[in-house]
């Protein structure tokens, strides 16, 4: 300001610190001081805020994956003995809510996941523990936006990652199909619109198909054709299947595994 009034100064002081200064001349309004004054508690408080945040811990970052669900788990699990026909699962809140009793399968679906964080714990929860056979299931939570906007293309994309990953190391592939849903207790398809998972189950077919995968398909065995929604004896909350709908999944993944380990390995991928 020039002539009369409040001013703000900036010094520098030790340790490089900022230090707000306020000086008076007379003859200044009313207005300009509120203004000015403003000013200078803008200034202190982003100083305290930023000494503030520099002397706190700064917190651990989230699990982001979910690396660390499995993680104890995966070291503690020996290596499969010569003839054993290791599988495992990895999914999301469907396959984490399934119960097998096969011998040599492990679980390790998380509920709540989308594709893309299957993929980044792919090498952890499934190529170290050395199974035969792979079965994964996803992208119910990705076109719910669970973890963001989530597309056909994206899925695909995350589901052929892993199964390069797996073919790589002579794991045989799985894709499940997404489960239909059911408006019958709250709104699912608002979020999950049945045309959309009819799509995206039409895409994991031909990719299957093309990448010589196994293709398990119990969306089939759960919709009512006519809806395209859940069938609501297989539902209680119109997103997972209850007790009847597993005992439809349970043996449509036994037999997509044992489909899997019959099959003539592609040459020059598995053996």
């Amino acid at each position: 300001m020039k002539g009369s009034g409040w001013r703000l100064q900036i010094a520098v002081g030790r340790f490089g610190r900022n230090t707000a200064i306020l000086t008076f001349q007379s003859n200044i309004d009313t207005l300009s001081f509120m203004k000015w004054l403003s000013c200078l508690l803008a200034v202190c408080c982003l100083t305290a805020s930023a000494q503030v945040k520099a002397d706190r811990t700064c917190p651990p970052p989230k699990d982001w994956a979910g690396l660390n669900v499995f993680g104890s788990d995966d070291a503690e699990i020996a290596a499969p003995a010569p003839n054993e026909q290791r599988v495992v699962l990895l999914g999301d809140d469907v396959m984490a809510n399934a119960t097998f009793h096969q011998r040599g399968y492990i679980n390790r679906a998380i509920a709540g996941q989308t594709t893309p964080q299957m993929l980044v714990r792919f090498r952890q929860d499934v190529i170290a523990l050395h199974p035969k056979v792979v079965v994964i299931e996803g992208g119910l939570n990705d076109i719910g936006g669970i973890a963001g906007p989530g597309t056909e293309g994206t899925i695909t994309d995350n589901l052929a990652s892993m199964a390069d990953l797996a073919q790589a190391h002579d794991i045989r592939v799985v894709i499940a199909s997404l489960s239909p849903v059911c408006d019958c207790v709250t709104n699912q398809t608002g979020r999950r619109s049945v045309g959309r998972i009819a799509a995206i189950n039409h895409g994991l077919q031909d990719f299957a198909r093309e990448t010589g995968s196994v293709y398990l398909n119990y969306y089939t065995a759960l919709v009512e054709p006519r809806t395209r929604q859940m069938k609501k004896e297989f539902t209680s909350d119109g997103f997972l299947p209850n007790a009847a709908g597993y005992a439809v999944i349970t043996p449509l993944v036994e037999k997509a595994v044992a489909e899997a380990l019959a099959a003539k390995a592609p040459e020059g991928k598995l053996k």
